[in-house]
């Protein structure tokens, strides 16, 4: 397992069925070069819908196959209350800051970004 953590930021202000397949596209690509350690930032985010939690589950699934881990950067009440709804803000670590989730990871990252 690549011992870096990769840094997505998600620089568009709602994820939703247009823009959740090129979230998807990012995640897979990263994943394929065998990064397994992933923080995607959401603090642009304002809010996502259920497309684009399922990207985000799909990319937790892939990166677990790999003993990787998927966090969240997640600073917005309303897009964290789409994680709170639906019980996923149990099953991805959620952090306010991209340094508490690399903290929490304890490596440093690359970046990546994804503008929409």
């Amino acid at each position: 397992m690549s011992e870096d953590i990769t840094l997505v930021t998600i620089a568009t202000d709602l994820v939703d069925v247009y823009i959740a397949p090129q979230v998807r596209d990012v995640l897979v690509d990263v994943i394929n070069q065998g990064r397994y350690l992933l923080v995607v930032d959401f603090t642009a985010v304002d809010s996502v819908d259920s497309t684009g939690l399922g990207v985000l589950v799909g990319g937790l699934k892939r990166v677990r196959v790999h003993q990787g881990v998927l966090v969240l950067v997640v600073p917005g009440v309303r897009a964290r209350k789409a994680f709170w709804i639906t019980g996923l803000s149990k099953v991805f670590p959620i952090f306010d800051t991209v340094d508490h989730a690399v903290e929490f990871l304890g490596r440093e990252f690359p970046r990546m970004s994804l503008s929409g």
